[in-house]
């Protein structure tokens, strides 16, 4: 019973405009390290699971761009969507694929651009993980204990504990939750039975394979026709009629919330899922007044900003929170509040139909 691994790398990270793009979106970028974030979601798995179970999960126009930054990617490893669909087509093509490759395969299922500090507790998680799923046809989700009332994540509640292994529990799952307003975030907080959504995942493949049929029986029906092409000339076809006739959903409302086979394990990871620059001015370095820089840039009588430069010199008079950041055509300038609407403004560059921009 092998484990693989599905790097999910097709998004595009629109709210880290204008550094990332549709041909190199997030995923690809150095924020915090020299190596980038699905670089560093590689590196992190390598010592759990050998580079020939690692799958992508992406589009045609990243496939260049990940064989440029992880050129032992195997081609056959490498999942291409014709379009995205948000988590839960992209996750049961790839359990499609893998399956068919080991009937009994364990997967672990990752988003190709979080950040995790502390490495050696996700490694063990994952191992964990797989001494659980070797006897059991649970879905476990890796929960992320929380450290403070965050509103930009999904929460998972759990209740009793169903095992125990290298002395980490597992837990029966309670409810999902919602993105929460801060007096609910502060209630999951108190009350101690609440943990991250963190969109990490370890299963069989055929379980997730039989919780897509029960509670997504159109989408297993296009998976099934998509398996009746694998290595015929009809394939590519194939998947694209299946995307088109499929709606977008993600696996958390499509299958996790309803499934009653669903477990979590509670991790603490040093977490983050990079989601917008505020969060990225979270994690860095500050200064004494709360600035976080990132490159060349110069503050003075400023406060809690974060200047982010990849190539000009950025200088910051007598502002307070904001985010300055450029790249070679484009530079971003908005108030921390705003961070999760950057999105907004990518939409607003395709209606104006600047692509080079995009």
């Amino acid at each position: 019973m092998n484990m693989f691994a599905v790097i999910m790398a097709g998004g595009v990270g629109t709210r880290f405009w204008p550094h990332s793009r549709e041909k190199k979106p997030k995923q690809f970028l150095r924020i915090f390290d020299q190596r980038t974030l699905i670089q560093q979601t590689y590196d992190r798995l390598l010592p759990v699971i050998p580079n020939e179970r690692i799958y992508f999960v992406l589009n045609t126009n990243q496939k260049a761009e990940l064989l440029r930054q992880i050129p032992q990617a195997e081609e056959e490893n490498i999942i291409i969507e014709p379009f995205g669909k948000n988590t839960a087509p992209c996750i049961g093509l790839a359990a499609l694929h893998i399956q068919r490759q080991d009937p009994e395969a364990i997967m672990v299922v990752l988003p190709a651009d979080h950040l995790i500090r502390n490495i050696a507790a996700f490694q063990k998680v994952l191992r964990v993980g797989e001494k659980f799923l070797q006897q059991q046809d649970y879905l476990v989700t890796i929960g992320v204990t929380p450290d403070r009332p965050a509103t930009g994540y999904g929460y998972i509640q759990f209740s009793e504990p169903i095992a125990e292994i290298d002395g980490i529990p597992i837990y029966r799952v309670k409810t999902f939750a919602e993105k929460p307003t801060l007096d609910t975030a502060q209630r999951f907080l108190r009350s101690g039975d609440f943990v991250w959504n963190s969109g990490m995942f370890i299963w069989k493949a055929k379980i997730i394979l039989e919780e897509i049929e029960e509670f997504l029986p159109e989408f297993y029906d296009g998976l099934m026709e998509i398996e009746n092409h694998i290595g015929q000339p009809t394939y590519w076809e194939v998947v694209e009629t299946v995307y088109r006739q499929i709606r977008s959903i993600s696996i958390d409302y499509g299958v996790m919330e309803k499934s009653r086979r669903v477990c979590v394990i509670k991790s603490d990871l040093g977490w983050s899922d990079v989601g917008s620059w505020d969060e990225v001015h979270k994690l860095v370095d500050k200064d004494k007044n709360g600035n976080g820089i990132v490159g060349e840039a110069l503050v003075k009588d400023s406060r809690e900003c974060l200047i982010f430069s990849t190539d000009k010199f950025i200088a910051a008079l007598g502002v307070e929170n904001l985010i300055i950041t450029e790249s070679e055509d484009a530079i971003l300038v908005c108030h921390k509040d705003q961070a999760q609407n950057v999105r907004e403004l990518v939409e607003l560059l395709k209606r104006k139909k600047l692509k080079n921009l995009i």
